[in-house]
């Protein structure tokens, strides 16, 4: 009896544990994603108007995220990614984002700032992802090495997947193959997986993989040489079952545009903090001097003279 107690303790110990690992990884469970596609011509104005808000929500503790642009993909893609521990905590996000633009220009400027935006743009599509760490492999252990992974990358590759109706455990169990298959290797750089649970059409699912440089990627290995050929004719095979369509692009980070988490600057503040010019405060009344022009400023310039 005593022997049963003990090992029931164990089990309920390892339980508990168990359960806090799980806590600990949701912490950053969601990924919040604002895509826009942007006019050829108003790019300058674009970025412009971003580099506004960036400097807004720095200066009065807004809300933090990182952008990047397709590079290999549709052209003048810019994407906005922010994580977030809940849906509640979207909806702080949200106000403290508008809020620290407010703050800093005043309603009638900031109002005018987001029609401007819109001027910018050809469309846009706000969209909710869920983290599947289950499905990724390699990835770092803690929130802070994820963290460095991010603030030392320059550039990602994602493969978009559309899942057909009824496959996704099918799926699933393909991206379960290719962690165990990439896990035995322990050179092989982290694959991080998403799901789209809002926004989107369908079953969608997001793999990534982060490097910084794109020679980097020149050393991941092939899916083929990873599975194996067995494994790999099964994966072609399960993946004609499975998938309706996918694409590849690859994106690079914009600093300049981005108001990164402190933890993810930290890794590289020259890059993700670069130098820029102080935000305006338009609800401040500065006074300014009447314009002059030059024959004016000649002639009080020798009226001085003669006294």
């Amino acid at each position: 009896m005593q022997r049963r107690n003990l090992w029931a303790s164990v089990v309920f110990v390892s339980f508990v544990a168990l359960l806090a690992s799980y806590a600990q990884q949701a912490q950053e469970d969601y990924l919040d994603v604002f895509t826009v596609q942007v006019k050829p011509e108003k790019r300058a104005e674009f970025d412009s108007i971003a580099k506004k808000m960036v400097a807004a929500n720095r200066q009065n503790n807004g809300d933090a995220w990182i952008t990047m642009e397709t590079v290999y993909g549709p052209s003048d893609r810019v994407t906005f990614l922010s994580t977030r521990h809940s849906y509640a905590e979207i909806e702080k996000a949200s106000g403290e984002f508008f809020g620290a633009i407010q703050k800093t220009y005043g309603k009638a400027a900031t109002d005018k700032l987001f029609q401007d935006f819109s001027q910018c743009i050809v469309s846009s599509r706000g969209e909710l992802r869920r983290r599947r760490w289950d499905l990724g492999s390699s990835r770092p252990s803690d929130a802070a090495g994820l963290a460095k992974l991010v603030g030392e990358s320059r550039w990602l590759r994602t493969t978009v997947v559309h899942v057909r109706p009824g496959q996704v455990a099918a799926f699933e169990g393909l991206l379960q193959d290719i962690k165990a298959a990439r896990e035995k290797d322990a050179s092989s750089p982290p694959l991080l997986v998403s799901q789209a649970v809002a926004g989107q059409e369908g079953t969608v699912f997001y793999v990534t993989t982060l490097q910084s440089s794109m020679a980097g990627f020149d050393g991941i290995p092939p899916l083929q040489k990873v599975l194996g050929d067995e494994g790999y004719a099964k994966f072609l095979k399960s993946n004609v079952d499975t998938v309706a369509d996918s694409e590849t692009i690859i994106s690079r980070f914009l600093p300049a545009l981005s108001n990164a988490p402190q933890e993810i600057a930290a890794a590289s503040p020259d890059y993700w903090t670069p130098k820029a010019d102080a935000p305006v405060n338009a609800k401040a009344k500065a006074a300014k001097s009447p314009a002059v022009n030059a024959s004016e400023k000649t002639k009080m310039t020798e009226e001085k003279k003669e006294q």
